[in-house]
């Protein structure tokens, strides 16, 4: 409740001891409540008797309710409720819940040691979740991995869409790159990536982290449940980041945010004051617990993800949200894929057989043409289908066009080799605006879409196109035929026109 100023205090109490007006006429007057009004009275030694308070259906009750939650204090009031409904109470549980919160017994608060540490003795790790990203057509999970040296709180920090674990352990293997070395200890929460499962004062620590931290020779440690103070640092750090770097920051990428996270953990971060001596830098302080972090090996941890892969009729595989090609000849068989932040590798036994450029968007068919090629000169059936693919992908209207045609009964292959005709003949731009124009006014013709391109070529006065004939060897459709630079034919008609103009003396 808002106290109320002296202003208000001082016309209180003129108006009840000048003018004489009783408590509820200066509440309803002044358009405050009672209860103020009769505080400011108390305390100016003025003692307003209460009205004596009404009698409650729960008053027979009290003493089996203050017994009951003296013997359990955590029992809830509906539980409460049933027993007084079977001992004759007959009020609402409203009520009830009213009359028992204040007769729960109060926890005791717990006081907390403030935890020191030696330098280069600890580190804390934790997640961040900073919203969504889009990136394509998926919406990613944008993920800040954070590592905080518990002595001199130097700030590491690295944005990653996955929380898996290729993406766990490469957020290590950075945070060393960049500290210069690996604290002693490192003090986890219970997340997945860390601890896998725990009794007490079990614990089963996940198998790859042990194998990191015996590659780099820290030892991990897992804070009691529900024992955020144990890592208070990397807790204020996340805060510390969410509002000094994150609000109102914009980039266009995951590369360029890791960027400027990189150049504000060396800059700004580590500006800030100590907080164990405001006359000193985390910098300066940094730069003496770095000759006390441990020293890193030669090699870094490999960090990529391996998992089981099957290709089935088509020669691609599934993982993450998008398809992979391989080789035809490995098709219907169990695979394995490995992938890190950028790449994909597709392995059969020992033998890598694709490598691709991994995609974080959704829906994606990441193709090497060689696979696509070997398959296409495998199956000459398998040209139609290909067409098809490529008339979709360089005029996505086309879709459209296509479904009605079929839904009429035309021929479907005769349409999609016209259109194709046309694809070549105008370009991808040019095909697709006319589909689309056709698609608005409903008709289903070819012709309408050759007709659209003409009048749109007359109107750029561009030159007819002439009919060209092969033939039906694919060797020789399938020829890629650049067209020259026709600058010269152009300067030698401008001086054929300037020698037929005639003279000044003519």
């Amino acid at each position: 409740m808002r106290r109320a100023s002296k202003v208000m205090e001082a016309e209180i109490l003129r108006l009840h001891f000048a003018e004489k007006w009783p408590m509820g006429t200066i509440a309803r007057q002044l358009g405050i409540h009672h209860s103020v009004v009769r505080r400011v009275l108390g305390e100016a030694g003025q003692l307003v008797a209460r009205k004596r308070p009404r009698p409650m259906k729960t008053d027979p009750y009290m003493d089996f309710i203050r017994e009951t939650l003296e013997a359990y204090p955590k029992l809830c009031a509906s539980r409460l409720y049933v027993m007084l409904k079977e001992r004759g109470f007959d009020g609402s549980e409203s009520r009830l819940r009213h009359v028992v919160r204040p007769l729960r017994p109060k926890p005791r608060h717990e006081a907390y040691l403030r935890l020191r540490t030696l330098p280069g003795e600890q580190g804390q790790v934790d997640w961040g979740h900073f919203g969504k990203l889009r990136v394509g057509r998926a919406k990613r999970t944008l993920l800040a991995f954070v590592i905080v040296l518990a002595w001199s709180r130097r700030i590491f920090l690295r944005f990653f869409l996955s929380a898996r674990m290729p993406s766990f352990l490469r957020g290590h293997i950075e945070a060393f790159r960049a500290f210069g070395g690996s604290p002693r200890v490192l003090l986890y929460d219970n997340l997945k990536s860390a601890v896998l499962e725990r009794r007490g004062d079990a614990i089963r620590f996940n198998p790859r982290l042990l194998e990191l931290a015996g590659h780099y020779r820290f030892r991990p440690r897992a804070c009691a449940p529900g024992r955020g103070n144990e890592k208070g640092g990397v807790e204020r750090a996340i805060r510390y980041i969410r509002t000094s770097f994150f609000a109102a920051r914009s980039f266009t990428d995951l590369d360029d945010l890791n960027a400027q996270a990189r150049a504000w953990c060396e800059g700004e971060a580590s500006e800030r004051l100590w907080p164990d001596d405001r006359e000193r830098r985390v910098r300066e302080v940094f730069a003496e617990e770095q000759a006390k972090l441990l020293a890193l090996p030669d090699d870094d941890f490999p960090c990529a993800e391996q998992v089981a892969v099957r290709a089935g009729k088509s020669p691609y595989v599934r993982f993450d949200l998008n398809d992979y090609s391989v080789p035809h000849t490995h098709v219907r068989r169990e695979l394995s894929l490995v992938a890190d932040l950028e790449t994909v590798r597709v392995c059969d036994g020992p033998d890598v057989i694709a490598t691709h450029a991994r995609s974080w968007s959704k829906g994606e068919r990441v193709e090497d043409p060689a696979h696509i090629a070997d398959l296409v000169a495998r199956k000459r059936n398998a040209r139609a289908q290909r067409g098809l693919d490529r008339l979709y992908r360089a005029a996505p209207n086309t879709e459209t066009l296509l479904v009605r045609a079929a839904e009429r009964g035309m021929n479907l292959g005769s349409t999609t080799a016209r259109l194709l005709v046309l694809l070549d003949h105008y370009g991808a731009a040019a095909l697709d605006d006319a589909v689309a124009e056709v698609n608005e006014r409903e008709v289903v013709h070819v012709p309408s879409v050759r007709q659209l391109l003409e009048q749109r070529r007359c109107a750029a006065s561009r030159p007819p196109l002439l009919p060209v004939h092969l033939p039906p060897d694919p060797r020789i459709r399938d020829l890629v035929v650049r067209p020259h630079d026709l600058k010269t034919y152009d300067a030698l008609a401008d001086i054929s026109e300037s020698s037929e103009e005639p003279s000044d003396d003519a």
